[in-house]
């Protein structure tokens, strides 16, 4: 039997630079490294049931967008491998309907929202315009589950009508309308951020809500504009949904108020900002990376 220590799975063009990062590191560090993708899943997944091929570590980037890797990914839950991001906390946390109501009843603040069912199961909305009136205009609508580079997200919606139309594009997820939020400036800069908790740690960056330009927080910014709660806020979040690596978006209103908008986003946008301008710092992805051979190892270890 081949035995590898770390896999990862990925389907996306635009994950080979950080697969390929991942796997230096963590060859460096004398672990051995398997990549997953579109041209060998069927071949590893037949190894792998027929336990030619084991993995000891496993990083999923891939079955929730293509049912393809969903086999393997039910065999290696099965035999209870490591896996990063275990499917059925996934499951429950990127749900935003459930995630609403656990941060609150955290202690979270998050924007003013009113959950509706699924169109596929409740057909007519009891929802008025008075209703909506207390969201404010505009207001946001998200899909409950559907995730991942704004699918299905309308950020500035002003009627019923358009509420009635978007719940039916993903028709058989809930959707969430949302208060919109408008940001304080600090320095020029919207105070928005995206946080990452990655295998233990938390992470932080400057997130443009408009450009979605990255910059990263420097140890004088921390301080004088007093970001330690977003670091509270995000290992709050990291209790509460156990994941391992996860990113989430925070602002702050000119209340000071710390709000949490996109509640858990668990497949995060990995490239690499040296070669796309809406990327994540080099040395952010890095520091993940890290914190990535960390975990890897001490699974190793328990072996």
């Amino acid at each position: 039997m081949n035995t590898f220590d770390f896999a990862i799975a990925f389907t996306w063009e635009y994950d080979f630079d950080f697969v390929d990062a991942i796997e230096t590191t963590l060859q460096s560090a004398g672990l051995t490294t398997y990549r997953v993708s579109d041209y060998n899943i069927k071949e590893v997944t037949e190894d792998v049931r027929l336990k030619r091929l084991l993995f000891r570590t496993f990083l999923d980037r891939a079955s929730d967008v293509d049912e393809d890797y969903l086999e393997l990914a039910k065999i290696l839950t099965r035999r209870k491998i490591r896996i990063f991001n275990p499917y059925d906390k996934v499951q429950h946390a990127i749900d935003k309907a459930s995630m609403h109501l656990e941060f609150i009843t955290a202690g979270l603040n998050v924007p003013y929202s009113i959950i509706i069912p699924p169109h596929k199961h409740n057909n007519d909305l009891k929802i008025s315009v008075d209703d909506l009136a207390v969201l404010g205009r505009p207001f946001i609508i998200k899909p409950c589950n559907t995730t991942g580079g704004g699918i299905g997200v309308v950020t500035g919606a002003e009627t019923l009508k358009e509420v009635l139309d978007e719940r039916s594009t993903f028709d058989n997820d809930k959707y969430i309308l949302q208060q919109k939020i408008y940001p304080k400036t600090l320095d020029g800069k919207r105070a928005w951020f995206r946080c990452f908790w990655a295998f233990g740690k938390v992470i932080c960056c400057w997130w443009d809500d408009q450009t979605h330009i990255y910059e990263i927080i420097t140890q004088d910014e921390f301080e004088i504009f007093n970001l330690k709660k977003l670091n509270e806020i995000t290992r709050k979040i990291a209790r509460l949904t156990t994941l391992d690596f996860f990113s989430t978006e925070i602002a702050i209103t000119e209340e000071n108020k710390f709000v949490v908008i996109d509640y858990v986003n668990d497949q995060c946008d990995m490239r690499f900002k040296s070669k796309h301008l809406d990327g994540i710092p080099d040395e952010i992805i890095y520091e993940i990376i890290e914190q990535l051979k960390k975990a890897v190892i001490k699974e190793v270890k328990k072996k």
